[in-house]
């Protein structure tokens, strides 16, 4: 049976000017990406990360609305609280432990409406098992055969010769693989595609069934994600395909959902 699927929600707010509301989410909040319509604009909005707010020229029924809230999660709340701070945010209920389970502040903006920004507490949140001492990162690429050998472990499967995968993982901008110190076999990958200055893209990212769930897969993608910000360009893209239940694997890594297109070939539509 197929069902709706929901890709986001974005609160829209009745302000009084779109052009001052989206300069102070911008200059204040921080938030790096806006849009308007109209000239004057009478709508407009900003987004950062999976976050998005618009913003409708209503004065009137912004007025009657003021106080309205939205509640925000974030990663890493404590350095956007310093960053608030700093910016001279209207912060009406500092940063503190709620009894829910959450790191939490409230700002209130130009408008007169609040925004909760809010982390899941640390003391409150699982943290899996360190990196066992028996697994080392290593900055290369898998063997073909160690390739192979993961692809089969995790469910999928590739006919290619070992001189074509060979070819493949040649060119990798980069690589890096978990292998277990007491035998060398390597547990884990993750490759780097790219054309080393404005487009890189993550594939094949793959953990042994016998050890995922130790922090093998983050381990992997951390270093990754090191060598993207020493010599990524600025304002390089970086992307990945992931389905929807490791989105939350990948978001600690700065990786947000976004939409686009893709093509596979099929040789049979010739």
């Amino acid at each position: 049976m197929i069902e709706p699927v929901f890709s986001h929600a974005e609160p829209m707010l009745q302000v009084s000017n779109v052009t001052e509301t989206v300069k102070y989410w911008q200059d204040v909040l921080g938030f790096p990406n806006q849009w308007t319509w109209g000239d004057p604009p009478s709508h407009g909005g900003v987004s950062w990360h999976g976050a998005f707010i618009q913003f409708s020229h209503n004065p009137e029924l912004a007025e009657k609305a003021r106080g309205q809230s939205i509640w925000i999660r974030v990663t890493h709340i404590e350095i956007l609280y310093t960053m608030h701070h700093k910016n001279g945010a209207d912060i009406v209920v500092p940063l503190a432990k709620q009894p829910y389970g959450f790191d939490e502040y409230v700002v209130r903006d130009l408008n007169g409406n609040y925004i909760a920004f809010a982390e899941p507490a640390s003391g409150d949140t699982k943290k899996s098992e360190n990196l066992p001492g028996s697994v080392k990162i290593v900055a290369r690429p898998p063997t073909p055969k160690e390739y192979r050998n993961l692809m089969q472990a995790v469910g999928w499967s590739t006919s290619c010769p070992a001189e074509m995968l060979q070819k493949q993982l040649d060119q990798m901008q980069y690589a890096a693989i978990a292998e277990h110190v007491e035998n060398q076999e390597v547990i884990g990958c993750a490759l780097l595609m790219g054309d080393g200055f404005s487009f890189y893209y993550v594939k094949d990212v793959m953990v042994h069934p016998d050890w995922q769930g130790k922090r093998v897969g983050t381990a992997i993608m951390q270093e990754i994600s090191r060598w993207i910000d020493e010599n990524a360009s600025e304002k390089a893209m970086v992307g990945l395909f992931a389905r929807e239940t490791l989105k939350p694997f990948y978001q600690q890594f700065h990786f947000a959902p976004t939409f686009g297109m893709i093509r596979i070939i099929d040789k049979k539509e010739k």
